[in-house]
């Protein structure tokens, strides 16, 4: 029998077979903290607690909400919202129970993708992506009081060294003796978003540079778009990183999360489930904290486009599993 494909059509679609496979499919088998990742938080149905469409009490959107724990035991989520001027704005709210929020402080418009840390001495370091011109902001806060009123006592704003267009997305990965570190990402060739690690020394001096590991082993799942929000974890002794991946630029349907082991400098996609089947998922966070039940347990919080949505499943969704 005849092939109905000329040579040349034959050899195109079998380009197309091959590349549709990412590379990272080929590899050997996820790591030993991956699986671990993957095993306690690749289920919502199996959570237990979870949130869909998280809203404050106010009743704004919590998208990209980054969750941290006081020493009290009270809940503290930084997260943006888009407001009715048109524009983002950054919050912090509180919790005693991981699902009621009440929405403490508003810090101004033209602030996302806010990340909050702990400096070790009893306050806090928070950090944002500010427009216009968009840039990397930190502000440092005496104690909680100072932070739930909004009254910094330190405050940076970072020049953009890497893209004359923008750089954001900052994720905060260690407090200390003065010295912020932090990941983010640039707009390359102000065309598409790749990693960036920086470092800002006593709120007066700021290094950053391309952080190409990640890019690398996003671009192995065939991720052509954005590399974008990323969040550092230490589960089980060992260090991963969760980031996002889109697959093509503007289509926000196929975002999709990794989690990247520094150890072996690969990236394993994550095969998240939730109730009704949602594909797409972004900004990606993760943390250890004690549960309402008083139970330790690994919380994830991510944002779900409309995309790529189950329906009633778009917007922030937060879930936790104990340990």
């Amino acid at each position: 029998m005849r092939s109905l494909l000329r040579p040349g059509r034959l050899v195109g679609l079998l380009v197309v077979l091959l590349t549709a496979v990412p590379p990272s499919a080929h590899a050997e088998p996820p790591s030993a903290v991956t699986a671990r990742l993957e095993s306690l938080a690749g289920d919502v149905r199996d959570a237990d607690g979870y949130a869909y469409d998280l809203r404050d009490d106010s009743g704004h959107t919590m998208d990209s909400a980054e969750i941290t724990q006081a020493p009290d035991g009270t809940y503290l989520a930084v997260y943006h919202s888009p407001l009715a001027d048109g524009r983002f704005h950054s919050a912090v709210a509180t919790s005693t129970d991981l699902l009621t929020w009440t929405r403490r402080h508003d810090f101004g418009a033209g602030t996302s993708q806010p990340t909050l840390a702990a400096d070790g001495a009893g306050g806090y370091v928070l950090a944002y992506e500010k427009d216009p011109d968009n840039h990397i902001a930190v502000r440092g806060y005496a104690d909680l009081a100072a932070l739930l009123a909004g009254d910094a006592d330190h405050a940076y704003d970072a020049p953009r060294t890497l893209s004359r267009c923008a750089e954001g997305t900052p994720d905060i990965t260690s407090v200390q003796d003065g010295t912020v570190e932090l990941t983010g990402h640039y707009r390359a060739g102000c065309d598409t978003d790749r990693q960036l690690r920086a470092t800002l020394t006593d709120f007066t001096t700021w290094r950053a540079e391309p952080d190409q590991r990640l890019d690398r082993a996003l671009e192995g799942w065939g991720n052509s778009g954005n590399i974008g929000d990323r969040s550092s974890l230490e589960l089980g002794g060992a260090e991963l990183v969760l980031i996002e991946g889109q697959r093509w630029r503007e289509d926000f349907g196929s975002w999709r999360t990794y989690a990247y082991d520094p150890a072996t400098g690969r990236a394993e996609r994550l095969t998240l489930r939730t109730h009704g089947g949602s594909r797409a998922f972004a900004n990606p966070t993760a943390t250890l904290l004690t549960d309402p039940q008083g139970h330790p347990a690994l919380l994830v919080s991510l944002f779900v486009p409309s995309e790529g949505a189950a329906p009633g499943e778009a917007g922030q969704l937060l879930y936790w599993r104990e340990l």
